[in-house]
């Protein structure tokens, strides 16, 4: 061997152990964290769960290159509770956050406070709705109150602004513009990306105007549900029929001010109208006053009128999701051309699910199956196969644990939910939870919608109705997955029952709910 092989080897084995040494430092490196939420996003209208209303790629990508959650809930199906509980891994009753009267304590413990002390970048960009500025972010840049889907406001990091155009490509625009621009490179992120949309009242971005026009959606089978055997269920104020107002969830504003609705909605939905500039209105009443014509000139009544109000609320709530999904494949491109995409676990899901006019409802809160499942998809770059579907019961108190333990940072005791890694890299652990807490407390309030708090399994769950009402609901969620029979009181269902009571208890306990545990002795 000549002196130039032996030179050359060495060069060669040199550049060898240096790419070794940087492949070796790249896996050491934290992984970033980009955390998509939308705000009422039902599980039905995502593709990578049913086929039946829309077809959404850019989320469905998520999930084909990683997992889908199929049994994804929330503990308190209401948005700023919600929110809350995601941000502290805990329970509503622990977090302080029960309901959207409250102020949620900016000072406590965060999932976001942990990963910056940890050395992450944080940020959070769109929907808040927290009442109190967010703590523990390096950046943040939201939309006040629930934000408005036409050239809406934010507080940009203790400033106040106005900005034009449309809240789901803004927001996108936002952290996107974070990303690239002002955050410190040299760190890893963890960034919340939180949109409005599909919140009521669904307006769509002009460019999805009208997108589902040629389509006719069958009514829920459960869509004249009388409600029997479930009296909290019939005293709601969520009826697409009795609740969603004309002017302002179905945009029936008309020029002529002939169309009413009786409630304090309309002067909103006409506000809402107002908000957009000479040529959004121009788009607008493109579409929409030939509806209002037809509307008009029909004088619909009863089921008729019912059944018109569905179709509209299915065409405008699905164009919006139009938007979502496109502005999140504005992301995922926007990671792939930076680089970032392997390293960086990308979440999506809502902050509760939607009804979608089963039970003839629109809206969340009750624990019913609509409301209390959430979408749930991540991409996880080290997950062993993708495409996979996770059956296990999770729940969004899992999210911050899962945001620490991936980061390398130690998951405080106090932290309620659990890590959902192993799960991603496919593992089945034995002692797995086989059972989850729900609590909602709401009420009086928007909706109507009873306190209660109960239990489900993988089969059954378990309903107790309290404060001005005292009554129990049962259902079989394998013989009746649309919850219509309420089994509670019915022969034979006396040892289910019985040991349903006894894990009820045991959660309450587990989570130091304990005022609502003396309840179920009753």
């Amino acid at each position: 061997m000549n002196r130039k092989q032996i030179l050359l080897m060495g060069i060669t084995a040199v550049a060898a152990t240096s790419h070794a040494s940087t492949n070796k430092e790249a896996t050491k490196k934290p992984m970033n964290i980009l955390f998509i939420m939308s705000d009422d996003h039902s599980f039905q209208t995502i593709s990578a769960y049913d086929h039946r209303f829309i077809e959404t790629p850019n989320i469905d990508r998520i999930g084909n290159d990683g997992a889908v959650f199929t049994n994804s809930f929330v503990a308190n199906s209401i948005s700023g509770p919600s929110r809350a509980c995601m941000l502290t891994g805990k329970h509503s009753h622990k977090n302080g956050f029960i309901d959207n009267a409250h102020k949620f304590d900016g000072s406590q413990q965060t999932f976001p406070k942990l990963l910056q002390k940890a050395g992450y970048q944080t940020a959070v960009v769109g929907k808040w709705h927290l009442t109190s500025n967010p703590t523990g972010f390096d950046y943040w840049n939201i939309l006040i109150g629930q934000g408005e889907y036409y050239n809406p406001h934010f507080i940009d990091n203790g400033v106040k602004k106005q900005i034009h155009g449309y809240a789901t490509n803004i927001v996108t625009d936002l952290a996107i513009d974070w990303l690239g621009e002002k955050r410190d490179k040299s760190k890893p992120f963890c960034l919340l990306l939180h949109h409005k949309a599909p919140h009521r009242t669904w307006m769509p971005d002009t460019c999805d105007l009208g997108a589902f026009d040629d389509v006719k959606f069958p009514l829920p089978e459960n869509f004249y549900d009388k409600y029997l055997g479930r009296v909290a269920a019939s005293e709601q104020e969520m009826s697409i029929f009795k609740d969603m107002d004309i002017v302002y969830d179905l945009k029936m504003a008309d020029k002529e001010n002939e169309i009413h609705s009786n409630t304090s909605l309309e002067g909103w939905g006409r506000a809402l109208y107002n908000n957009l500039d000479s040529a959004q209105k121009a788009k607008w009443d493109a579409y929409y006053e030939p509806i209002i014509k037809d509307f008009k000139a029909r004088k619909l009544s009863g089921k008729e009128l019912a059944e018109w109000k569905y179709q509209r609320y299915m065409h405008d709530y699905l164009s919006v999701i139009r938007s979502v999904d496109r502005n999140i494949g504005r992301m995922l491109d926007y990671l792939k051309k930076e680089g970032l995409l392997d390293n960086t676990l990308i979440v999506y899901t809502s902050d509760q699910g939607f009804y979608m006019g089963e039970h003839g409802w629109f809206d969340k809160r009750f624990m019913y199956e609509e409301s209390f499942r959430t979408p749930l998809l991540m991409r996880y770059p080290s997950a062993a196969r993708k495409g996979t579907k996770i059956p296990q019961l999770v729940q969004n108190i899992d999210y911050a644990p899962t945001f620490l333990e991936l980061a390398g940072v130690k998951i405080p005791q106090d932290i309620q939910g659990v890590s959902l890694l192993p799960l991603l890299k496919g593992e089945k652990p034995k002692n797995w939870r086989k059972s989850l807490y729900y609590h909602f407390y709401e009420y009086p309030g928007e909706h109507a919608v009873k306190r209660h708090y109960g239990v489900r399994t993988e089969r059954y769950k378990l309903i107790h109705f309290y404060n001005d009402i005292d009554k129990w609901e049962l259902y079989d969620l394998k013989n009746d997955p649309h919850e219509m029979v309420n089994l509670y009181g019915t022969k034979g269902v006396e040892k289910i029952t019985a040991l349903l009571k006894k894990e009820l208890v045991k959660l309450q306990i587990q989570y130091d709910d304990p005022i609502e545990s003396l309840l179920i002795k009753k």
